[in-house]
């Protein structure tokens, strides 16, 4: 009996840790494709979890950040949901590729056209964003979860560093070091005249020897053909000579 009853109180125990560790990993979250480097461009999944047995969700809106405003954002297609992006007027206007952008993308909107997310699944929804900031490790994007029923979570709790997860934890994407190589458009096109110069430079070089090996047979040319006319000359004299004598 003791047994039974010992076995019945981890039992018990344990269904109680999973549930109460559920809620920690089923919330909406952001992850790259691949790697989000700083200063560059990338692809980014926004994944949905259904947390509830008797509801789809059916709406996600991601808010983006304006302390680092990304100039490009789009939003892949996706079967069975409508995508609505909004954009707002940036206080300082950002530069991208020698033009000033005086907007960027406040926020997505995903509505579904059928069930949305079903209980029991989740959805992925890709964006594709740039440039992402130099000056930043992280970019916090908040989110709010609508389902069938009218529920609405507000997944918008930052985390702290050194603190306990929230209840409702905002999505955060990590941002990795810039990848080697990377340069503004401005270095990129300097790097190009300069590479085009020295191409063309190549070219002279590589032309002069040729001019100057053509003149020099030329001359050559010349210099046998008179030397040769010459020696015709200098022959019929001499046979001239020898009939008189």
């Amino acid at each position: 009996m003791k047994v039974s009853r010992i076995a019945a109180v981890g039992a018990l125990a344990g269904t109680g840790v999973l549930a109460l560790s559920v809620p920690a990993f089923a919330h909406v979250s952001v992850q790259p494709e691949g790697t989000a480097a700083k200063g560059g461009y990338a692809v980014v999944d926004f994944k949905v979890p259904n947390e509830r047995d008797d509801a789809s969700t059916t709406k996600l809106e991601v808010t983006f950040p304006t302390d680092h405003p990304l100039a490009s954002v789009m939003p892949e297609a996706i079967p069975g949901w409508k995508a609505e992006v909004t954009k707002s007027k940036l206080d300082k206007p950002l530069e991208m590729h020698g033009k000033k952008i005086t907007e960027a993308v406040s926020k997505v909107t995903w509505t579904a056209d059928g069930e949305g997310v079903k209980p029991g699944f989740f959805q992925k929804f890709p964006v594709s964003v740039g440039t992402l900031p130099e000056d930043a490790d992280e970019l916090v994007f908040k989110a709010i979860q609508t389902y069938s029923n009218k529920e609405v979570v507000r997944w918008i709790e930052v985390p702290q560093e050194g603190q306990e997860e929230p209840e409702n934890p905002a999505p955060v994407l990590e941002l990795s070091a810039a990848e080697e190589g990377h340069h503004s458009s401005s270095s990129s096109d300097k790097a190009s005249d300069s590479d085009d110069a020295e191409a063309a430079s190549a070219k002279t070089d590589a032309a002069e020897p040729a001019d100057s090996s053509d003149t020099t047979a030329r001359v050559l040319g010349v210099v046998g053909i008179v030397v040769g006319a010459l020696g015709v000359a200098y022959g019929v004299i001499a046979g001239r000579r020898r009939t008189d004598a």
